[in-house]
């Protein structure tokens, strides 16, 4: 109830609701503007290719259908007049009379353009794009910086419910073990649209979405992100996945000499079984009297204790992002220091001179893998990966290099990249 009542009085001071730009009206923009509204928060303007899909939108809503237009001024106009309106053109995002950018494609080219220029127009910026994240994090952190605004990773998805528990258990003194979360998709690392498209449509879902978790690529993404923004390692490349329960928690997750599977503390890793889909951390005390009250609260058989998080509501609390920004003046989530890439695996053969696709197509899979190793072995990471051109013949389930590709150098995420790495962010 706090911010739904923190964001009615600055409404009020300022004389009319916060306004949204939020750019990709899919699954999850749609879940997001259908909550966000009901905090006080005004989707104004909606941004997709698609003009169905905005409709669809403001349909969900209760609004009436909006003007879709190409032209900033007269979008601008019906922004201040409070009348739904749309725009098919991701260009016109910065031109926009709007207090926070909300990008929700999910595809890390289009994220990258978006929230680099919506920065540097001085606008906030709340993404559900973790793959464009995990990618150019760090130099979209420091562009919201130089431009005094604020950038975050959105509430909901595993990464930031994660590292809600992590900062919890900091705060406590608390060791961090392990923190991580549950994969309830079969890992099928070679499935693709076609696949899974029967299930895609009895889901409701887009099937490029859908073979993002059955690859892989999104597990792989979500705790690579939640590891650059702890400062947690990676268990190992690809991570561990063991099978697991809610109860057996806290002994999967001690170390090797304890009877379990971690080789070190202060790592990330993902499991299968009923953790799903909620999010964990693993913890050990060094206080004998805190260990016999964590036993006592059947938080484990001790000195590992679990703290679960039975949930995350996706698109339905990422709104909360958008409240901190404006109540709080804080960022919910955002790159630190880089601990983790997100290198690629092909899904197939490929023949010199063929294109790659995007994240969830038929191409490669993503692989989370700790910088270093990343580095000495010149390994792509998957965001860049979209529109690349094999330079040669590459077998199935091979990890792509810098020497394999011709990557696209004109697209955003790219240039970024460059730059970030030459800063040594």
């Amino acid at each position: 109830m706090r911010y739904r009542e923190e964001l009615a009085k600055l409404a009020k001071v300022q004389g009319r609701p916060f306004r949204i730009a939020m750019v990709g009206a899919g699954q999850m923009g749609r879940g997001f503007a259908n909550q966000s509204h009901r905090m006080g928060l005004e989707v104004a303007v909606v941004i997709d290719i698609s003009a169905d899909r905005i409709n669809q939108t403001y349909q969900d809503i209760g609004r009436e259908l909006p003007l879709i237009s190409s032209d900033a001024a007269e979008l601008n106009a019906l922004i201040s007049q409070g009348k739904p309106c749309g725009a098919q053109d991701i260009d016109l995002v910065p031109l926009l009379d709007v207090d926070v950018v909300v990008e929700a494609t999910g595809v890390a080219e289009i994220g990258a353009k978006v929230i680099y220029n919506a920065l540097r127009a001085k606008k906030h910026v709340a993404t559900l794009n973790v793959e464009c994240d995990v990618t150019v994090g760090p130099i979209l952190r420091d562009t919201a910086i130089e431009n005094d605004v604020i950038y975050a990773v959105c509430h909901g998805d595993e990464p930031i419910e994660a590292k809600e528990l992590v900062d919890f258990a900091l705060d406590l003194s608390f060791e961090i073990i392990c923190a991580g979360k549950g994969k309830n998709n079969p890992f099928e690392p070679h499935s693709n649209p076609d696949t899974v498209a029967e299930r895609a449509a009895k889901k409701n879902m887009n099937p490029k979405m859908l073979a993002s978790f059955t690859d892989g690529s999104k597990t792989m993404i979500e705790m690579a992100a939640l590891a650059n923004a702890t400062g947690l390692k990676l268990s190992q490349r690809a991570m561990i996945g063991p099978k697991t329960s809610v109860k057996e928690l806290s002994e999967t997750y001690a170390l090797k000499e304890d009877g379990g599977v971690l080789s070190e503390a202060g790592v990330v890793d993902y499991c299968t079984g009923d953790v799903a889909p909620g999010v964990f951390v693993v913890v050990r005390t060094d206080s004998p009297y805190v260990s016999e009250e964590m036993s006592y609260l059947s938080m484990g058989k001790g000195p590992y204790f679990a703290i679960y998080r039975p949930y995350h509501l996706a698109s339905v609390e990422a709104p909360l992002t958008v409240a901190k920004m404006l109540v709080d003046k804080r960022s919910s989530f955002v790159s630190g220091t880089r601990m983790s890439e997100v290198i690629a695996s092909t899904k197939r053969a490929h023949k010199a001179g063929e294109r790659f696709d995007a994240i969830g197509g038929f191409s490669a899979r993503g692989v989370a893998d700790r910088v270093e190793d990343a580095k000495r072995e010149n390994l792509v990471p998957i965001g860049l990966l979209q529109g690349a051109v094999a330079k040669r013949d590459l077998p199935i389930d091979h990890l792509v290099t810098y020497e394999d590709v011709d990557l696209d150098e004109t697209q955003t995420i790219y240039q970024l990249r460059v730059i970030q790495d030459k800063a040594g962010l």
